[in-house]
């Protein structure tokens, strides 16, 4: 099997990218490529590893979805209690992957983590699907579940609170928002040879950019 994944390899040769026609920000950068991830028909373009520590220095990652990103940062959801939150809560730094393979492209953003206010939690809660918003009151997210029974129990429960009206957020649901001081954008290239360009936060709030060896 080993040899067999030595074998693997893919080549890149679709763009290159050069530090001197990026945009200036990091953000706006983003914004141009996400726009064609979007245009190009990828699959769930708002997919990104989150990575985060616990107080020993243990990671952990999983894939959440962007929600929402600015000159503020990127904005993800979840439940409050769960392990990434309570993670975030314990060490608020996290880092963000995003891999979009058919462009042969990846960002990797690392910053610093806050939680969004209660307005912006519930004006997200407000327009997700019914379900959706169902599921967040059942799920006991990150714990370990007594059978799958017990949770469409739970469901129905939720579903009969709530019946008639409007389902309001949890107060242990809301999001999360990662303010970046460095992103990097990956460009695959021939040979192995990728394009890497660096923006680094300075101190008076402008980005630096640099390109990374491969």
């Amino acid at each position: 099997m080993n040899e067999e994944i030595a074998r693997l390899r893919t080549e890149f040769t679709k763009n290159g990218l050069n530090e001197n026609e990026v945009e200036s920000s990091p953000i706006k950068q983003f914004e141009v490529w996400f726009d064609h991830t979007i245009t190009s028909g990828i699959h769930e373009p708002n997919a990104m590893a989150l990575s985060t520590s616990d107080p020993s220095g243990r990671p952990s990652c999983r894939i959440v979805l962007l929600k929402g990103f600015d000159d503020q940062g990127f904005t993800f959801y979840t439940n409050y209690n769960s392990r990434k939150a309570r993670n975030l809560d314990a060490c608020p730094f996290a880092s963000l992957t995003f891999f979009w393979i058919d462009l042969e492209r990846q960002v990797r953003i690392e910053g610093r983590v806050e939680k969004v206010s209660a307005e912006e939690s519930d004006a997200y809660f407000a327009i997700r699907p019914r379900g959706s918003q169902i599921g967040a009151w059942v799920s006991e997210q990150s714990e370990i579940a007594e059978s799958q029974e017990d949770m469409l129990e739970r469901i129905t429960i939720i579903e009969k609170l709530f019946e008639g009206r409007e389902v309001t957020r949890p107060p242990h649901w809301g999001g999360f928002r990662v303010i970046p001081d460095y992103i990097e954008f990956w460009q695959g290239r021939p040979n192995r040879l990728h394009d890497r360009i660096l923006y680094t936060l300075n101190e008076d709030h402008t980005w630096a950019i640099s390109r990374l060896y491969p």
